[in-house]
């Protein structure tokens, strides 16, 4: 059941991306243009998943098992450290060059888009270079 709802989950959340225009670059780009011809419908985008993602969080935030009998396992890092900012930095970057993020980057493959192929290409190989990376970091 938990691969099911996963991908329900997931089918709804790419239909979403399509709907909004996320898996558009122009779309995105013309979002982060603040000097050229801004496109606000991102923001109100955003709102919105920041309103609906927080009823979530409060109801789940009640409970110790999800609706389908999981355990909820909630972060318990609470620090801010060089780590996480040069990683939200990097992803801030490549998101403002390529207008793709992950999961609309997924979509757009999805829809045969070359530009997408060769973001989840670069994607991977940051990904397998990071996990590399941390294999050969001392004490991990």
């Amino acid at each position: 059941m938990p691969i099911l709802t996963a991908f329900v989950a997931g089918l709804v959340f790419g239909l979403g991306l399509l709907v909004s225009g996320m898996s558009e670059p122009a779309k995105v780009l013309g979002f982060l243009d603040l000097g050229g011809r801004w496109d606000p419908s991102l923001a109100f985008l955003m709102a919105g998943a920041i309103v609906v993602a927080s009823l979530g969080y409060a109801l789940a935030r009640r409970r110790r098992r999800s609706w389908l009998a999981q355990d909820l396992n909630w972060p318990t890092a609470r620090v801010v450290d060089r780590r996480l900012v040069v990683g939200a930095l990097l992803f801030g970057v490549g998101w403002g060059l390529a207008g793709f993020c992950p999961g609309p980057a997924v979509v757009a493959l999805g829809q045969g888009r070359t530009p997408a192929l060769l973001f989840v290409a670069a994607m991977l190989v940051g990904m397998a270079g990071f996990a590399w990376w941390e294999r050969r970091r001392p004490g991990r």
